[in-house]
């Protein structure tokens, strides 16, 4: 039978094979086909010859196919058959499929979404027959029976698209279906569907499953709806990644079963592979998601901030038409969080409407932590980053000294966090990755060098944290680092100093890199540039610190260790003490070379030498033998001679030229701090051992400072030509020289009263001549304020700094204030009977913090240990306080009238400066810092003192502020002292900052301080803003301070009276300390600034709000009741009623001219616009047919009664007074007066333009909502009236014949003038 139906095939003409295959029944053709089909032969060649005797003419030939089809559909399906047997059947079915007729075809589809649906698929290879004809059936354009009607061919594939999407689909066979669709032709419509399908499909599959079809989905995606593939893509994988990590032992990840995370994290590098492979093909693509992630940063960010979207991004990053634009978006997305973050995290009012969300710093490192599971696509893109965000927020300007608080993570700016960031990336993804560490330290390495000129702090700090945790990895990388230091001698010393600093753990497990920097630093040491020179001994300075001789004391102080894993590398630079003694006193020798050159060389080996020996014990023979052998040189060894050290010496004249060439004051503090730290340190631990030269070494240097203290007290200024007689102009030689001098001379005395009391031991002869050395030094010092003009002696305060160092200020303070032993009773009296040594005293105290506030460091010992810092701050504080807290100013103040602050003036204000430098660099350490100033003979209860929060101890130190405020405020306003009530405001303000928003101390601060707002009147401006700011820092923590504005803002209306004179307003007193003085402009700009945060706020919920309508645009919302008002809707409506209600005031006062009036005109516009947004907003949502809500029409009906209004009536007020100050200037320099005058106006009439702009803004869309809402939200508004010039001749005349100098900004006026009348009506009046 097949044979015949194969030769009746060959023949041309088909007519006897239909009427031979019309004869044989209905199986006998199936059976024939499946047994050719199992046995693989002439299969082809059969199927053919049936199709060919098979016409879609005739009904039976069109049902003999529709048999064959099924049949072969069914071997192909069972997978009995070979590979190629059943390639050809599919082959040539497809080939066959477009000339069935539409019902046949209809009923083969049918047939497919049936099995489909069933599950009873075998091999899936069946469904490539599905896409042809669906393909096919689209073509058809007669009407088909489908369902209960009929249909054309295209809308009977959309109706069968849709019952395929809506049956349900075998797990096994999701890929292929996807796979599918791709060579159907499909409209947007049935596009969605079928990608809404495979999304849903996602949940339901194996994990391992996803990456394929993710691809297929991509390949679909091509058609269209790459939105939704997208969203649907980064929306799963974001969700996995949150239950991830809220969950990391993953008992269920969706629906699926317990997920390692590497697998998790191998599958999602796979996906974002496929994803940046797909829009390499399709920019199209590419822009979608960029697009997108843009309008997801405005609404709710939470899944455009997943770990997986951020890899997505930085693998984007790889093409390079994406580059820029992506890591902008980085940038932008990240800067947004952090600002975001900041203003959350100031304002109450955000806080109980936004929920906090995870930082952006966590989701970025865990992108770092997660490349690790072979992300090499990502990494690169984490680099580039990194250094994008350092260089693009770097620090812009460059902080003299490190301290541990700066990373206090409140204190930091938006710019500061972004740029810690990069520092982070950058550091993690060098711990984790290999292969990319040469490059990054290379990167940095270039920044350090080729950006000398720039802050590049950041980037020594990344260097410092690389080296610190691989110093033995990056030997690799040695000949980068050697290269670098080719470049120190160009440098800035500030740079070196951070690079050697850095490189420090380096030098110690590499002898060759050690070498290559000594060679370097020599070559320096006799550079041209002084910088270099400098650099040069920093370089030695930090050598000798680190490279340890045997025998020297351990040091706790080390700024930096190493690991005990490193310890075995290089044992020669280690351990070998005999070439470390021969390498620090070759470097020493080296050292002693500089003693002849500028002063600003010795000036800074002089500094580094005390650590030096703190560090390395065994050179103090070697250094203190230079020192003297230097002191030598300016020292008069002849003890009956006056004066005692030749200053003269230390001064070089080249010529016309005078400069310092010694500066002898800091080798005498350098000499006396070594001697010193030896004897207190070394000495006692040698028992009798000392040799006899070492020992006559330090007695001889001891002599050498008594005589210098006995001499120095026994001369006057005349024996060093000093005295009031001297000339001390800057102007001519001696003058400069006398200036050199005179500086020198108050350092050797500040060293000698450091010296003399540190070894006294409380004698009473020698604290006399304490007292004498003082004496001296203020002699001195009031002929240098009284000679020296005070712009000139602001060049020399760099010099001035005080030489004592801060243990020995603390020291003092303690011993003058609170030493209360007997036997120290009597010595202690001479200083103490000296308030000028006192004052003198507390003042140095206060030099050393405020440059502590400054620079990050203070001058002497130990300047840049931040722990010995803290320490003796903690000590000067408490004596600060008691002094303060015993003896207030107004009792010392009245016992005697001096020059200069009082005492407890001095203390107070040490205590301010104190609490901000402790909040600026100690945040970490508040516990302790107030467990240290609280010492109220609690020393055995150590256990109970634990338990006492910061809260609560800052609360004990505030009442005794707030007491000794109080008692201020209680005297006669004659008696007020402005200064010390400014100083108790700021040291509030700082102590306040400690206190918990939620806890009742901080509640009992904010009722204290608007009581006292509210009960007190002090007409003195400064003190009224600083206690204001306090209220509203205070209330922004607690509340919105929106009520608060509308009280301030009555207060101001009563004081300063109306803009219409004739109108008399009622005086409120909501605060009593807003009064005629203080109102304007002290009161008025705080609440505008106030009001104008307020506002900021509101405009960023708003664009919160627009963004999550944005994403939210269901159109099955149509058909719901509409939803009650969002929670943040009606507080966007409650702040600007509120607020509105404080403009009102604010616009009816009659406002002095000036910024007054300018902040508000701004703010007023402000207040428009935002109002606009809101608007803006509500049409949005009225496209999803929710109802505007009842308390935006009151908004509105407000905004149009109770301010529109009135901002014409200020308008014209403004207008109207500028032109009055404008018409009378004066005979005296009129012209010049009317011109000055008239640019004032220009620039303080600027905002009327732009704020009436904003006016008609917002009721051109209050115009376009209401025919939106159907709601006449026009009723109440007023429209404006013309504002057109026009030529009124009556007028016109009358001022051609006056001969008057008319302005055209009254003809301005004039047509708001008719308005006036209308606000006058809602003017309160008695």
């Amino acid at each position: 039978m097949d044979q015949k139906i194969l030769s009746l095939a060959a023949d041309k003409t088909a007519d006897k094979l239909q009427e031979f295959l019309q004869t044989l029944k209905e199986d006998d053709l199936t059976n024939l086909l499946q047994i050719h089909a199992v046995k693989g032969k002439h299969t082809g060649a059969l199927l053919r010859a049936i199709f060919k005797g098979s016409p879609c003419s005739e009904e039976d030939g069109v049902l003999r196919r529709h048999k064959i089809y099924t049949c072969c559909i069914h071997l192909v399906e069972s997978g009995d058959l070979q590979k190629q047997v059943a390639s050809e059947i599919m082959g040539l079915l497809m080939l066959e499929a477009h000339r069935f007729p539409g019902p046949l075809l209809v009923e083969l589809a049918n047939e497919f979404i049936g099995v489909i649906k069933e599950g009873s698929l075998i091999s899936g290879k069946s469904l490539e027959l599905l896409p042809i004809i669906l393909t096919a059936l689209a073509t058809k354009k007669e009407n088909l029976a489908y369902g209960k009607g009929e249909s054309s061919g295209e809308e009977c594939k959309k109706q069968l698209i849709n019952t395929l999407c809506s049956g349900r689909w075998d797990q096994q066979y999701v890929i292929q279906l996807t796979s599918m669709f791709k060579d159907v032709p499909l409209t947007a419509e049935e596009l969605e569907l079928v990608v809404e399908k495979v999304l849903k499909m996602f949940s339901k599959l194996n994990l391992q499953e996803i990456p394929p079809l993710v691809y297929q989905l991509l390949v679909l995606s091509s058609k269209g709806s790459r939105k939704s593939v997208l969203d649907g893509i980064i929306s799963f994988f974001s969700e996995l990644d949150q239950q991830h990590s809220e969950d990391q032992s993953g008992d269920e990840l969706l629906d699926l079963v317990t997920v390692p995370s590497g697998e998790l994290r191998h599958v999602q590098g796979t996906v974002i592979l496929h994803t940046v492979f797909a829009i390499k093909l399709d920019c199209e693509l590419g822009r979608e998601l960029v697009k997108q992630l843009k309008a997801g940063q405005q609404g709710d960010s939470s899944k455009y901030l997943s770990p997986f979207s951020i890899a997505l991004l930085l693998s984007v990053t790889r093409i390079q038409r994406f580059e820029e634009q992506v890591f902008d978006l980085l940038k932008t997305l990240v800067m947004k969080s952090f600002k975001d973050l900041q203003l959350l995290q100031s304002s109450k009012f955000l806080q109980n409407l936004v929920p906090q969300r995870g930082c952006v710093s966590t989701t970025i490192l865990e992108v770092v932590k997660n490349s690790v599971h072979s992300w090499d696509h990502v990494t690169q893109g984490l680099v580039e980053f990194g250094f994008i965000l350092m260089d693009s927020y770097g620090s812009k300007k460059i902080v003299d000294g490190k301290m541990t608080g700066s990373s206090s993570s409140l204190s930091r700016t938006p710019h500061q966090h972004a740029c810690r960031l990069g520092a982070s990336i950058l550091l993690e993804t060098f711990k984790i990755h290999e292969m990319i560490r040469q490059e990054i330290l290379e990167q940095v390495l270039n920044r350090v060098v080729n950006r000398a000129s720039f802050p590049i702090s950041h980037f020594l700090d990344l260097l410092s944290d690389i080296i610190m945790y691989a110093p033995l990895v990056l030997q690799t990388c040695s000949s980068k680092i050697t290269e670098t230091f080719d470049y120190l001698s160009f440098l800035p010393l500030q740079t070196v100093q951070g690079v050697l600093k850095a490189v420090q753990p380096l030098l110690k497990v590499s002898m060759s890199l050690r070498d290559s920097l000594i060679l370097v630093l020599r070559k320096a040491m006799f550079a041209r540039h002084l910088d270099a020179r400098k650099s040069a001994v920093a370089g030695f300075l930090l050598l000798l610190k680190n490279f340890k001789v045997l025998g020297s004391l351990a040091s706790s102080q080390c700024s930096q260790s190493i690991g005990l894993s490193q310890v075995h590398v290089d044992i020669h630079s280690r351990y070998n003490s005999v070439a470390n003694e021969t390498l620090c006193l070759e470097i020493m020798d080296s050292l002693r070379r500089c003693l002849g050159q500028q002063a600003d060389v010795r000036l800074m080996l002089y500094e580094g030498f005390y650590d030096v020996l703190r560090r390395n014990s065994q050179l103090a023979n070697s250094i203190m033998q230079t020192l003297l052998s230097q002191l030598k040189q300016f020292y008069e060894p002849k003890p009956d001679l006056l004066p005692p050290l030749k200053l003269e010496a230390c001064v070089l004249t080249q010529g016309s030229q005078i400069s310092l060439q010694e500066p002898l004051d800091y080798l005498l503090c350098c000499t006396q701090h070594c001697l010193a730290w030896y004897k207190n340190r070394v000495m006692p631990l040698q028992q009798g051992n000392e040799e006899e030269e070492e020992e006559g070494l330090y007695q001889e240097l001891d002599d050498m400072l008594e005589s210098i203290t006995s001499r120095m007290i026994k001369s006057e200024l005349e024996d060093f030509e000093l005295d009031k007689s001297a000339d001390f102009s800057q102007s001519t030689g001696i003058g400069v020289k006398n200036n050199i001098c005179a500086f020198l001379l108050l350092g050797v005395c500040e060293v000698l009263i450091e010296y003399n009391f540190s070894i006294c031991n409380f004698s009473k002869n020698k604290f006399e001549e304490v007292l004498s050395l003082f004496m001296c030094y203020k002699k001195l010092s009031d002929i240098l304020s009284e000679k020296t003009g005070k712009g000139k002696l602001k060049v020399t305060n760099k010099t001035n700094d005080s030489f004592l160092s801060l243990k020995f200020v603390s020291d003092l303070l303690t011993a003058l204030f609170r030493d209360s032993i007997q036997s120290h009773e009597e010595s202690l009296s001479v200083l103490r009977s000296s308030t000028e040594f006192m004052r003198y005293a507390v003042s140095v105290a206060l030099q050393k913090v405020q440059q502590l506030q400054e620079t990050g460091r203070v001058s002497g010992p130990d300047g840049q240990n931040p722990d010995k810092i803290f320490q003796n701050l903690c000590d000067i504080t408490r004596v600060l306080l008691w002094r303060y807290t015993s003896i207030p100013t107004s009792v010392e103040e009245s016992g005697k009238k001096e020059r200069g602050k009082s005492i407890s003036l001095l203390c107070l204000e040490g205590l301010q400066k104190i609490l901000s430098v402790v909040q600026q660099f100690y945040q970490s350490k508040t516990q302790d810092f107030l467990r240290a100033l609280d010492v109220t003979d609690k020393e055995g209860e150590e256990g109970e003192a634990e338990d006492v929060s910061v809260t609560q101890r800052a609360a004990f130190q505030i009442r005794q502020f707030q007491r000794s405020l109080l008692n201020l405020l209680s005297g006669e306003d004659e008696g007020f002292h402005s200064k010390e009530a400014l100083l108790l405001v700021a040291v509030l303000t700082n102590l306040s900052k400690l206190l918990e928003p939620s806890s009742p101390q901080f509640m009992q601060m904010l009722s204290w301080t608007s009581k006292i707002c509210k009960e007190n009147s002090r007409e003195d401006a400064s003190f009224c803003r600083s206690l204001m700011n306090l209220l509203f820092s205070l209330h922004v923590l607690c509340k919105s301070p929106v009520t608060l504005l509308r009280d301030l803002s009555q207060d101001i209306h009563g004081q300063l009276g109306d803009v219409d004179q004739d109108v008399e307003v009622e005086k409120t007193n909501h605060f009593a300390m807003v009064n005629l003085r203080t109102a304007a402009p002290t009161v008025c700009l705080l609440v505008l600034n106030q009001a104008e945060k307020v506002l900021e706020e509101v405009d960023w919920l708003i664009t919160k709000l627009k963004g999550q309508a944005s994403q939210e645009i269901p159109p099955e919302a149509s058909s719901q009741v509409s939803p009650p008002s969002h929670p943040t809707e009606k507080a966007i409506i409650m702040q600007l009623g509120t607020l509105l209600t404080c403009f009102h005031e604010l616009v009816q006062t009659a406002l002095p001219s000036g910024s007054c009036v300018d902040t508000l005109l701004k703010d007023l516009c402000k207040m428009y616009t935002i109002l606009t947004a809101l608007v803006r907003y509500y049409l949005q949502v009225c496209r999803r047919s929710r109802r505007i809500p009842k308390n935006m029409e009151k908004l509105v009906k407000l905004s149009g009664s109770h301010l529109t209004p009135l901002c014409y009536s200020f308008i014209s007020y403004v207008q109207n007074k500028k032109s009055s100050n404008l018409s009378y200037p004066g005979e005296k320099n009129k012209e010049k007066t009317t011109a000055t005058a008239m640019a004032r106006v220009l620039r303080e009439t600027k905002p009327i333009p732009n704020l009436i702009f904003a006016i008609e803004q917002y009721e051109k869309f209050l115009i376009h909502l209401s025919k939106k809402s159907k709601v006449n939200l026009m009723q109440h508004m007023k429209v404006s009236t013309s504002r057109d010039f026009k030529i009124r001749g009556s007028i016109l005349d009358m001022l051609l014949q006056e001969d008057g100098e008319g302005d055209s900004a009254g003809g301005t006026a004039s047509e708001h003038r008719g308005q006036d009348t209308e606000p006058a009506k809602k003017k309160r009046k008695n």
